[in-house]
């Protein structure tokens, strides 16, 4: 999402609010800090609660991969290794569909439609979002401490898993597969169904193992326990589009008429069979779960398909895969993709996501790449920061989520396709990947604009137009303003799995093609923001000078029948000049989904002879006719 200045205002306000308990706050007495500090810290709330000590450790993994995030909160006013949730501190705020000027339709064959919602107030906290009072309660311990003492907070977890257990008058055992029940209620979920999947996902911990560095420097490990299978229960998706392994519900947006001949949110469709589903793209919400529900049932709104929560990593489905969801702001996008939002925040690197919530999401992204055929590979699992502006009057209103804070690199380690080296020391492509939590490239306008953000990990690496950030930042011309530092501002930066081909090589630094210009980034063999790869890349067929770029791949005027208004196929203001190359990411025909009225009956989709190719062109995806270019490489 665009910051504007009235959100800029909000996100301060908010993110005052959700840092308020730790301003000025200095180190805990007591807190654990030498080596070894916080597996001890493990043993002994395992040991003074009963709790066996895999079945803390597991729980702690899955929901913050047993970081501390220095005391700051969580989306959901979660804090420490247990995510233990005060949402008094988390306060809703606009949805990103709600901001900037992103149509997120993307169809200018229809009127732009801008919403300008607010969140309801939440009248009530669900029990899921006020865990820490509850431990504070149970242990005696203060909310503060709980909430910034990483020892502490494991405490109060243990003594909350230990009190389901009493309760579902289940003995305090010493063997793991006996506290199922318990650690279903851990995340404290309305529905005993996304309480199971919660609980699956915490033995498939157990069973395999889990062993990091945290980001205060210290190293956890849980020894894999392959023999424990508790008594599971399966989880059962009914009606909705969802691997039985997650817990999923169907909350519908609404396909209503209203004022004048006007519709939403969304399109009915007959996808795959009436054209294909090649992309997925990932979103964050910009505000918290039941805000963003309420906004997606509203007709006069947009749509998305899935919601992810991320206390327990539930999911709602609103739109069928087989309709089109109004929600990437590219329509050729939106008729080719199916899209989904994460509870989240852009621009706050503190307010994490929970581990739950990547592995819902990750499970729910391999179903569906399986079941429509979508690789899964950057240039296909997008983020909605990627979705090129259609026209060159967009490019300036698109949107920047999920973000520099999005872990891209763990994303795809779930998704069982680990973003390796796949070329030798002389190949022409390499691939993003910096490490998530040492790379810390300065970012700006989190909260106040112009002023430092946190400094924080993240999946992407800036550009500058030569060997040395002496150098100025790559400038994109297509938003024709000079290049900041902002956290919003796509400008100059790569995104962790994202490919590109190499333009060239000085010590430390690595150039690549982008948008039309050599762009660098330092890449030394100490700590590489990037690995050799190999793959197809175009370039302009000989003679060619330069060739267009487009934001979508519509077919040519003579390919629409009567009664469906020609699209123009009009370039971008870039250009990929003679010499230059692009990784490929697709071969498209060119494609149009003509729905402008509320009845189906006059729908098409119109498919054309032209053909495009799908290339990384800088950090969004473009498209280039087969005609103008040559493919080179495999």
């Amino acid at each position: 999402m665009r910051v504007t200045a009235t959100r800029r205002t909000r996100t301060a306000a908010v993110t005052a609010a959700l840092l308020l308990p730790l301003l000025g706050a200095a180190p805990p007495s007591g807190a654990e800090t030498s080596a070894g500090g916080l597996q001890r810290a493990f043993a002994s709330a395992a040991a003074e609660y009963q709790v066996p000590q895999s079945v803390l450790l597991a729980v702690s993994y899955l929901q913050s991969r047993w970081d501390a995030h220095a005391g700051a909160p969580s989306v959901t006013g979660g804090y420490g290794p247990m995510h233990l949730t005060d949402a008094r501190t988390a306060l809703a705020e606009a949805p990103h569909h709600s901001e900037g000027t992103e149509d997120a339709r993307g169809d200018s064959a229809r009127a732009a439609l801008l919403p300008r919602q607010e969140v309801p107030a939440p009248t009530a906290l669900p029990a899921r979002l006020t865990t820490l009072p509850e431990a504070a309660a149970l242990t005696g311990i203060s909310a503060e401490r709980l909430r910034t003492d990483p020892a502490a907070n494991i405490t109060g977890g243990a003594a909350l898993l230990a009190a389901a257990q009493r309760d579902l008058g289940a003995p305090l055992s010493a063997d793991p597969a006996d506290w199922y029940g318990a650690v279903a209620r851990f995340p404290a979920s309305e529905d005993d169904a996304a309480g199971a999947a919660y609980a699956n996902d915490v033995y498939d911990v157990i069973r395999g193992g889990e062993e990091r560095t945290t980001d205060e420097g210290q190293l956890v490990s849980l020894a894999a326990q392959p023999g424990v299978h508790p008594t599971a229960r399966t989880t059962s998706s009914g009606d909705t589009e969802c691997p039985r392994s997650l817990a999923c519900e169907w909350i519908p947006a609404p396909y209503e008429e209203f004022g004048d001949d006007d519709y939403g949110n969304h399109d009915l469709g007959d996808r795959p069979a009436s054209q294909s589903i090649k992309y997925i793209v990932i979103h964050d919400t910009e505000g918290a779960w039941a805000g963003v529900l309420n906004l997606v049932q509203d007709p006069t709104y947009v749509s998305w398909q899935y919601t992810l929560r991320s206390t327990d990593g539930h999911v709602a489905q609103h739109v069928k895969a087989e309709d089109v969801a109004w929600h990437a702001g590219n329509w050729y996008v939106n008729a080719k993709s199916i899209g989904l939002e994460h509870e989240g925040f852009l621009a706050n690197p503190d307010a994490w996501y929970t581990e739950a919530m990547y592995r819902s999401s990750a499970r729910l992204v391999t179903y569906l790449a399986k079941k429509y055929g979508i690789p899964l590979d950057r240039q296909h699992i997008l983020g909605h920061d990627t979705v090129p502006g259609p026209t060159t009057s967009t490019i300036g209103g698109m949107h920047t989520d999920p973000g520099p804070y999005w872990d891209w690199r763990h994303y795809f380690q779930l998704l069982g396709r680990p973003l390796e080296a796949t070329g030798g020391k002389k190949s022409g492509v390499v691939t993003i990947r910096p490490d998530y939590a040492s790379n810390r490239p300065e970012y700006t306008g989190c909260v106040t604009k112009g002023e430092p953000c946190a400094a924080h990990g993240s999946s992407e690496v800036r550009l500058y137009s030569g060997p040395g950030e002496e150098y100025p930042l790559i400038k994109d011309i297509g938003l024709g303003t000079t290049p900041t530092t902002g956290v919003n501002d796509l400008s100059s930066r790569v995104s962790t799995g994202q490919q590109y081909a190499v333009a060239g090589r000085d010590g430390d630094w690595t150039a690549i093609w982008y948008l039309g210009q050599k762009a660098w980034f330092e890449n030394p063999r100490s700590a590489p923001a990037a690995v050799n790869a190999r793959g197809r890349v175009i370039t302009p067929k000989a003679g060619a000078e330069s060739v267009p770029v487009y934001g979508r791949a519509y077919p040519e005027a003579s390919a629409y029948p009567a009664g469906v208004p020609v699209q123009s196929v009009s370039p971008l203001p870039y250009k990929l000049l003679a010499g230059q190359r692009y990784v490929v990411g697709d071969e498209v025909p060119g494609e149009y989904y003509y729905a402008v009225t509320f009845t189906a009956d006059s729908h098409r989709v119109v498919v054309g002879q032209d053909r495009y190719y799908e290339i990384q062109f800088g950090h969004r995806v473009a498209f280039v006719r087969a005609a103008d270019v040559d493919v080179l490489g495999r």
